[in-house]
């Protein structure tokens, strides 16, 4: 049996500093769609946003192939906005990577918290991720945003300090036997 936790939330929540607190305490492999995303800019260009878009499916499909091939009782941390595409992507996904228990990190804040902190990082993010013109939109994005609620949820407001043992205490009892 494999298991899955979903840090999941709209860009500039969090999601990042949450998946890998979680990955520091367990050793379970991490994998971030940024992180399957950037490499491809660099080869194939930046393009526009549907390229950026079709980057995303091309990784998000990416990240579920490499959980498919990994061992019987892996356990991973999957670092992603889950809600860009319909839900039911996602379970064909996790039924072809063989998942069978997920637990689900909601990472959010206000909009105006997250504009504020996409606008700030811009400098440090690769370039092929949308710049300033995305803010807007994003503050839209997170007025309607929702958890995927695939298995148990713990929800997170991060404009507050992250209590990772709560966190934890969360997967521990989300994936008992």
């Amino acid at each position: 049996m494999k298991r899955a936790v979903l840090v999941n939330g709209v860009p500039a929540c969090g999601k990042s500093t949450v998946a890998r607190a979680i990955s520091a305490r367990t050793g379970w492999f991490l994998l971030t769609l940024d992180t399957v995303k950037e490499p491809f800019f660099d080869h194939l260009g930046l393009g526009d946003r549907e390229f950026n878009r079709a980057l995303g499916r091309a990784s998000y499909q990416a990240i579920w192939s490499l959980v498919r091939d990994a061992p019987d009782g892996t356990d991973v941390i999957v670092d992603a906005w889950f809600g860009f595409q319909p839900k039911s992507v996602l379970e064909g996904h996790l039924a072809r990577a063989g998942v069978e228990r997920t637990a689900e990190i909601w990472c959010h804040a206000p909009p105006e918290v997250l504009a504020e902190r996409y606008s700030a990082r811009l400098d440090e993010r690769h370039p092929g991720h949308p710049g300033a013109a995305f803010v807007p939109e994003l503050i839209e994005l997170a007025r309607r945003a929702a958890p995927v609620d695939r298995g148990p949820r713990f929800d997170l407001d991060t404009t507050l300090p992250t209590d990772i043992d709560a966190v934890m205490a969360f997967i521990r009892r989300t994936f008992a036997d």
